[in-house]
C-alpha cells in the first residue's frame, strides 16, 4: 500500500501499540474486524505495557509499525530464533482490517527476514482460527502439523474452551 509507511517501534509507541493490539484481538471493539479472539478468550488484554516494553527492548526482536499520516494502523512482532524468524502479534486496527494493511505488514516482515538471511518464517495461530490459517496459506505459509499448548496464565486471557496453536511456516530459501 503506497500510503502506508513502515518503521521500527520505539518505546514512545508503547501506549498506542498496546491499545491497537488489545483492540485487534480482544474485547468488543475487536468484533469490528475479522481476526479477533474475543469469542475464544475471556478478557480484554492481549498484551500489557510492561510486556511490550520488554519485547521492544529485547535484542533480536523488533516490532514493525505501519503508519499512515502519523497514525499507527498496524504492527507485527519479529523475533530471531536461530535461522528462523518468528512472526507474531500481527495486528491491524479492527476498523481498518481487510484493506491491505495486514498483507503489507506480512510483506515487510518477509523482506526483513530475507535482509537478515533468515531461512524461514514461523508463527503460531490458534488451531481453530481456520479463516486466519487459510489467509496465511494463501500467502505461502504451510501448516507444519506441529501443535503447541495455549498458555493458560492470567496475562494472556482465559480460554473459553481448550485451545492449542498450530505452527505455520514459510521457507524463504
Amino acid at each position: 500500500m503506497e500510503d502506508l509507511t513502515i518503521r521500527k517501534a520505539t518505546l514512545n509507541d508503547v501506549v498506542p501499540l498496546v491499545d491497537l493490539i488489545n483492540s485487534a484481538y480482544r474485547g468488543d471493539a475487536s468484533r469490528n474486524g475479522w481476526t479477533h479472539e474475543a469469542d475464544l478468550i475471556e478478557g480484554s488484554t492481549r498484551i500489557t505495557e510492561k510486556a511490550l516494553i520488554n519485547l521492544i527492548s529485547t535484542p533480536g526482536t523488533i516490532i514493525l509499525v505501519a503508519t499512515k499520516d502519523g497514525q499507527i494502523n498496524g504492527c507485527v512482532l519479529l523475533e530471531k530464533q536461530d535461522k528462523d524468524l518468528y512472526l507474531g502479534m500481527l495486528s491491524v486496527s479492527p476498523f481498518l482490517q481487510a484493506k491491505g494493511t495486514g498483507k503489507f505488514l506480512l510483506q515487510q516482515a518477509e523482506m526483513y527476514a530475507m535482509q537478515e538471511s533468515m531461512e524461514a518464517i514461523v508463527m503460531s495461530v490458534i488451531s481453530i482460527r481456520y479463516e486466519l490459517i487459510n489467509w496465511y496459506k494463501k500467502k505461502g505459509y504451510s501448516d507444519t502439523g506441529e501443535k503447541k499448548p495455549f498458555p493458560e496464565n492470567e496475562g494472556f486471557g482465559t480460554p473459553k474452551q481448550k485451545l492449542e496453536f498450530a505452527v505455520l511456516k514459510k521457507n524463504l530459501l
